[in-house]
């Protein structure tokens, strides 16, 4: 702890490490069990607990909680633990909870990713890099969030979801089934109503995939026929193409124990919406 920042009305725990150029702001609490790589910032009111692990250059907003005990009445205060990957931002007021029983030991949000003022991340969940949870989103115990996943504010999702990459859910939306990579999902039940083009291009993905994509989607969403024999046709049809292999690779998990999430479609633009036909959100 020599080389770390502790400010006097901060509670550090013996036990826990620091590295250096930590810093711990005003009435911060950290529990014995907590590991701090270099250049974590707790601005001020965090509380830490459990074995809890913070990445390098993680920076904790006031009144964030990280490492807490999980809402799972099962729980009997086994050892699990919390990790937070470098260089994400916790903003004020989120809740990060420790693993309960049941699933690896381990809640985890990935490198990079964003948790803006009160987002909750249940027990056991997954996070993968660079994933955004917007204001007030809410994730349920053993959520799995792909890689730059983008959930809007006040969302809601149930527990053992799986969320797949670049996917993007809008505010408000009440996720209960799982969104295939780069779907963009709406409403109360959320609809899967288009994918995330924008955010492909932003990632490098080109035209010509583009268009790809959307054919895909046509087929195993909106065309008409036994959902098993198009993903059948589209593993054929498309076995040359990536992304749609990433999407049938999610249907088809095994370890799935939720349904797809059913098609929809977009509500009028001046509700929030976008054109459906043009792909989606960014």
């Amino acid at each position: 702890m020599s080389a770390a920042e502790v400010h006097p009305s901060a509670v550090v725990a013996a036990g826990a490490l620091l590295g250096p150029g930590c810093s711990i702001g005003p009435y911060c609490t950290v529990g014995p069990d907590a590991v701090f790589e270099d250049g974590v910032e707790l601005v001020s009111h965090v509380v830490v607990e459990g074995a809890t692990t913070l990445g390098r250059g993680v920076r904790v907003l006031p009144f964030a909680a990280i490492g807490t005990p999980p809402q799972d009445t099962k729980y009997r205060g086994e050892p699990t633990r919390c990790e937070v990957g470098a260089g994400t931002l916790v903003r004020e007021g989120c809740t990060i909870h420790r693993a309960s029983v049941g699933g690896d030991g381990a809640t985890r949000v990935g490198a990079n990713s964003m948790l803006m003022a009160m987002a909750h991340v249940a027990h056991d969940c997954q996070l993968g890099e660079g994933v955004i949870l917007a204001n007030n989103a809410m994730l349920g115990g053993h959520v799995h969030v792909g890689a730059g996943a983008f959930i809007g504010g006040g969302a809601a999702v149930h527990q053992t979801v799986r969320i797949g990459r670049l996917a993007m859910v809008s505010g408000l939306a009440g996720v209960t089934n799982d969104i295939p990579p780069f779907g963009y999902v709406f409403g109360l039940p959320a609809r899967l109503v288009g994918f995330n083009k924008i955010g492909l291009l932003r990632r490098g993905a080109t035209r010509d995939q583009l268009r790809t994509l959307r054919a895909a989607n046509a087929l195993l969403f909106k065309d008409p026929g036994e959902f098993a024999a198009k993903l059948e046709q589209a593993a054929e049809r498309f076995a040359d193409e990536p992304l749609v292999g990433e999407i049938i690779d999610f249907v088809r998990d095994p370890s799935r124990r939720r349904q797809l999430v059913r098609p929809g479609r977009m509500a009028a633009p001046e509700l929030g919406g976008v054109d459906e036909e043009d792909g989606g959100a960014g």
